[in-house]
Formats: structure tokens, C-alpha cells, sequence
């Protein structure tokens, strides 16, 4: 089971707290580094210092950081156009020695959009356009050195590109896929996923959904088992009760509802709850801390949790 950190900076993070993150979870074992892709605060909190971008973020992280691997959960297809979204995510692959992971979404958080004026078309032509973007994206990364790539989409059209610069990672960084969606994202995720991720569900919803694409694999004449499947959940561990329920009021919570609808508790608890996902096949997990200055939990789940997986 892989453990690895996901970051939502949109609450109010500077790129200095992020790299303290992210250099903490490289130096005590953390698999990865990740990071939300969103533009405005969510809920009650001020949102200071303000957005930072996620490929310019990864970009930093890259030169800042040595072996983590990086990525999103998920870049919003609305927020940028595929050829220069390819062209960025193989650069930061370059910068960071092929340690870059490619997250992707319709996008749908439409007051982001239009606090900062971003198109925010409806979703059905939401996912239309992100089927094109995995199909452009992809296509271009794929493409033989000194050959050509068109696609001739309805909203993007590509004629003739040089399809560079190639990332390290051949054919591609890998691909992240999630979501709840019943028809269209299950298609997406066996066309073009290498991983499927399942955002804040418990373990019987987590089933279905990996059943679910599991399926949409083995009826496209994918094998089922090429495909990894994790969680992103909210994390909130401590040493004691006292200690879960100080975390707790930090982030705002009550330690009863984290322990019913994420990671809560003390290790031996979180142990066993990742268990449970582990048992309907999550590979991964994606602890979401949203107290980015609290790194001694990162450590004490590095040294009394992630032994015991």
C-alpha cells in the first residue's frame, strides 16, 4: 500500500509551506506529493495568501525536491488548452527526472470559473471536452520522434504539431483518473487511466465504484488488473484521543464524523480502517492534510502507521 500526501493550497498555502510539505514527506518515505488544481477558497477560511498554480507549483517541487513523484488531483480540463497542457506537463517531468503524474477532471467548481474568468460550459460538454484533451494530450506525448500528430476534434483541432518535447516517461506520466461518474468516467478511465482514484467515499461505495470500472475495462478488452485503484481521504491521527481531537478542531471537524468519513483516529485505528480499503482492492492511498503546518503528523503517521502496511 502506498501512502502518499495530497495538499489542497486553494485554503491558503504559500509555495514556502508546500515545499516545507513536500520535503517532509520525501525525507520520512512518503510515495508522493500531490496537490489539488483549483483557483478559489472553499467554505469559511480566508484563503490567504491566495491560489497558487498547480503546474507551477510542480514545476518548483521538481528542482526542490529529488525523489517524491508529483502530480494533481485533478487538473480541471476547463482551466487550460491540451497542446500547451502536454507541453507543460512533460517540461515539469524533464525538471523533475521523470517523477510527474498527471491528474485530470471535467472540472466543477463554477465559482473558480467565474471569479476568475474561466469558461464554465455545461457538463455534458465538460466531459466532451476533457475526452478530447486525454485523446490530444496523450496523443501527442505518444507520438514517434520526427513524426506529426493531428486530431481533429470539435473543440480542438491539431494539425501537424512536432508533438514536443516528449516527456522522460514513455510513452507518458502516468494518468489519473477519478471520480463517482457512472457511464463516462468508468469509459475514460479504461481508455486512458493507468489509475482511478475514488475522492472521499467509504469502503462500500469505494467497491462499487472500483467495480464499476473494473468492468468498463474488461468490456473495452482491458485487463482489469492493469489499472490501479486508490482512495483520497481526509487524514486526522493522533496519539491519543486528545490528540485526534485537537487536529480535529484545527481543521474544523468533530473527530466522531472523521472517523466515520476518513482517516481518524490513532494509528492502530488508521491501520485498520486502510485495511478495510486495502481488502476491496485500493492500492494507494491519498491522505488529504489540510493543516499544512502541522508536520508532526506526517511524521508520527510515517513512523507508527505505514510500517504496519
Amino acid at each position: 500500500m502506498d501512502l502518499r500526501i495530497f495538499t489542497e493550497p486553494q485554503q491558503g498555502a504559500s509555495y514556502q509551506q508546500l515545499l516545507a510539505v513536500a520535503r517532509c514527506a520525501e525525507e520520512t518515505g512518503y510515495d508522493a506529493f500531490f496537490r489539488s488544481d483549483h483557483y478559489l477558497v472553499m467554505g469559511d477560511a480566508d484563503g490567504l495568501p491566495g491560489p497558487t498554480d498547480a503546474w507551477t507549483t510542480l514545476a518548483g517541487l521538481a528542482r526542490d525536491t529529488s525523489r517524491i513523484r508529483l502530480g494533481t488531483l485533478m487538473s480541471a480540463a476547463t482551466f487550460r488548452y491540451p497542446g500547451p497542457l502536454a507541453i507543460t506537463v512533460a517540461q515539469v517531468d524533464e525538471m523533475s527526472g521523470g517523477r510527474v503524474e498527471f491528474g485530470v477532471g471535467a472540472g466543477w467548481f463554477e465559482a473558480e470559473h467565474t471569479a476568475y474568468g474561466i469558461p464554465f460550459p455545461p457538463l455534458a460538454e465538460r466531459f466532451d471536452r476533457l475526452t478530447e484533451q486525454l485523446a490530444i494530450i496523450t496523443g501527442l506525448w505518444e507520438t514517434p520522434v520526427g513524426g506529426t500528430f493531428d486530431y481533429p476534434g470539435k473543440y480542438y483541432q491539431v494539425t501537424g504539431s512536432p508533438a514536443l518535447p516528449k516527456p522522460v516517461q514513455r510513452p507518458g506520466p502516468p494518468v489519473l483518473i477519478g471520480g463517482k461518474g457512472r457511464k463516462r468516467t468508468p469509459q475514460l478511465t479504461a481508455r486512458y487511466a493507468d489509475e482511478f482514484n475514488v475522492p472521499f467515499e467509504g469502503v462500500d461505495e469505494s467497491a462499487r465504484l472500483f467495480g464499476q470500472v473494473r468492468a468498463a475495462c474488461a468490456a473495452g478488452g482491458r485487463d482489469p488488473d492493469s489499472l490501479r485503484l486508490s482512495n483520497a481521504l481526509i487524514l486526522c491521527c493522533g496519539r491519543d484521543d486528545a490528540e485526534v481531537a485537537r487536529r480535529a478542531a484545527v481543521i474544523g471537524r468533530e473527530p466522531d464524523e472523521l472517523r466515520a468519513n476518513g482517516l481518524a483516529g490513532t494509528p492502530a485505528e488508521v491501520v485498520e480502517k486502510i485495511g478495510r480499503y486495502a481488502e476491496i482492492g485500493a492500492q494507494r492511498i491519498y491522505l488529504q492534510v489540510l493543516d499544512l503546518a502541522d508536520l508532526d503528523q506526517l511524521e508520527l503517521v510515517a513512523a507508527e502507521v505505514a510500517p504496519q502496511l
